[in-house]
């Protein structure tokens, strides 16, 4: 049952690497095979390999491309669910917070401060500090610190200092807290690299288009590969379903009624420069649903999110004019000069996965996750938050495994770093010799050590061959070009749209959400994949069909007509 690779391979995730782990899971019976490339999915493929079994992954799109990379990119316990009395999943969610923070990935998960303002002097600062305190205390019962600082009760006087574009009248004090924020979506990637690393067979671009049986037990899948239009089969002991908002369709593959029902809210978030209000923290706003979150994200704030119900796409989900009015409206209520459309540089939506209830409200619906055998050789995980995915992994392979011949060690992902991580404080403390010794400024070395921790010493190698990789991409000041060479030859990207909205965030930072960086991304993306300048045209000419199809649903009324808009856009390109 173990698999006989070492853990010494390469943590390059390439196309060669790609071609290998297909034409390993074509030939030989794995013993589990993993289907979606989200936060989840990733994480269940880590944790079975880790465990010494052979495992197989397959994603229909890119790592993330769902749910996954569309986040709040907060990774926090849920100060919303404590009044929901949901202390369980609090403390959990925080328990993996600090563990996140400190072991797993510090190169890519970073404390952050948020302000709840108080409108109230006595009664709600007393009720929210409770909650507050409690959720301090659940920060610790871990065994280990919490990894960020506990929270401090703030006048008036104090937070307009802290946070001077407040407007005066919005608050009478507040109370400020710690947790945690990610780029989801680089997370994802990192955390699937890190399970090819150790073992895991792992293919994006490939659609699983039914399951394969034997009597009632589901003994494999029938794949796509939608590179290259090849169809084949994979065989596995055990089959994990981990595709989010998508588990209901997979489901209906097997023929069988699902085990529990998945409804997929729509939450938005807009994204906007930095200097449009002055803060030192973000802000956590209470809406008349749920809450509010403004999030400082490097040079842009974050403002979101919404939570309605989606009935319509699940692959491209549409915000509306609607979606925008109201989060601006919402944070404009506290702001004492008003944000508008025109400060709002992108706009992103995302659906979570949520387990149907009785609640016609999906802001009351659970966020816990659930697992079931639905049928023999089918494990299915659905539910849950994207800070629990560690969590929800180790349950789906526990299932999977007590289902298997022989014992199966525990789960070891608590104690496995990602990629990129171990030695990440020690190379910061070097940052100001590194970028001396490159020429460079320090701020970038910085940049580079936050999304590749101690494999930024690659991406060094490359601007050290050719000097060029060293400029920034056109209208994304931040990025440069040798993450995109890297992510085409390192990190799994297959098409343009793989690098400008998920390795890096350039669909959603740039103004011009990344149509001035598209052909020089495509040229460079290139020279990695054999593209001729046809292919790179091509690449280039459906990236800016998407954001144009983008911005215009954001102009429509309601989500259908948003849908609509969005969906003349041509999806990825197959043979």
């Amino acid at each position: 049952m173990a698999s006989t690779n070492n853990v010494s391979r390469s943590s390059k995730l390439g196309p060669e690497e790609r071609a290998a782990a297909l034409t390993r899971m074509k030939e030989r019976e794995l013993d589990i095979l993993v289907v979606g490339g989200g936060i989840v999915g990733a994480g269940a493929a880590l944790d079975a390999v880790t465990r010494g079994l052979s495992v197989g992954l397959l994603e229909q799109r890119d790592w993330a491309s769902g749910t996954s990379s569309r986040s709040s990119k907060l990774v926090h316990g849920g100060i919303r669910y404590l009044e929901q009395l949901d202390f369980r999943l609090v403390r959990e969610a925080l328990i993996e917070r600090g563990l996140l923070l400190q072991r797993i990935a510090p190169h890519l998960v970073k404390p952050v401060r948020f302000l709840y303002p108080l409108k109230k002097r006595v009664i709600e600062r007393c009720y929210i500090g409770a909650g507050m305190l409690l959720y301090d205390i659940f920060s610790y019962s871990g065994g280990r610190p919490p990894g960020v600082p506990h929270h401090r009760h703030l006048t008036k006087s104090q937070v307009m200092r802290a946070i001077p574009s407040l407007s005066n009248d919005a608050l009478v004090g507040g109370i400020t807290y710690y947790d945690a924020q990610v780029d989801d979506a680089r997370y994802v990637s990192s955390l699937g690299r890190t399970a090819s690393f150790y073992g895991a067979h792992v293919a994006t671009r490939v659609k699983v288009e039914g399951f394969i049986k034997v009597g009632q037990r589901v003994v494999g899948v029938h794949a796509h590969d939608l590179q290259t239009g090849e169809r084949f089969e994979v065989r596995a002991k055990q089959v994990v379903n981990a595709t989010g908002v998508w588990t209901d369709d997979t489901q209906r593959m097997v023929g069988e009624r699902g085990t529990f029902k998945v409804r997929a809210s729509k939450g938005i978030h807009l994204v906007v420069p930095r200097d449009r209000f002055q803060s030192s923290m973000g802000l956590l706003l209470r809406t008349e649903k749920s809450v509010l979150f403004v999030i400082p994200w490097g040079r842009h704030w974050l403002i979101g999110t919404t939570d309605t119900d989606w009935n319509l796409d699940k692959a491209h989900p549409a915000a509306t004019a609607a979606d925008i009015d109201y989060l601006l409206e919402h944070v404009n209520s506290v702001l004492a000069t008003q944000l508008t459309r025109e400060d709002v540089e992108g706009v992103y939506a995302g659906l979570r996965p949520l387990l149907a209830g009785e609640s016609e409200q999906t802001s009351k619906l659970s966020r816990e996750h659930l697992v079931g055998h639905s049928v023999p050789g089918l494990v299915v995980i659905a539910g849950g938050k994207w800070t629990t995915y560690r969590i929800m992994a180790k349950d789906a392979i526990d299932a999977a495994a007590d289902a298997l011949d022989g014992r199966v060690p525990p789960s070891t992902t608590q104690e496995i770093p990602l990629l990129g991580a171990e030695g990440y404080w020690a190379a910061w403390n070097k940052r100001r010799k590194i970028a001396k010794a490159f020429g460079v400024h320090t701020v970038r070395i910085e940049h580079l050590l936050n999304r590749y921790g101690t494999l930024t010493d690659e991406l060094l190698d490359l601007i050290r061959d050719d000097a060029s990789l060293g400029e920034p991409l056109p209208g994304a000041d931040d990025y440069l070009g040798a993450e995109v060479v890297y992510a085409a030859s390192h990190e799994g990207a297959l098409h343009l749209e793989d690098v400008l909205a998920r390795r890096t965030r350039i669909s959603i930072e740039a103004w011009d959400r990344g149509v001035s960086a598209a052909p020089v991304a495509a040229k460079l993306m290139g020279g990695v994949l054999g593209w001729d300048k046809e292919r790179q045209e091509r690449e280039v000419a459906n990236y800016l069909k998407r954001v144009a199809a983008e911005r215009q649903s954001q102009e429509q009324p309601d989500d259908e007509s948003a849908d609509r808009v969005r969906l003349e856009a041509p999806d990825i390109m197959t043979p």
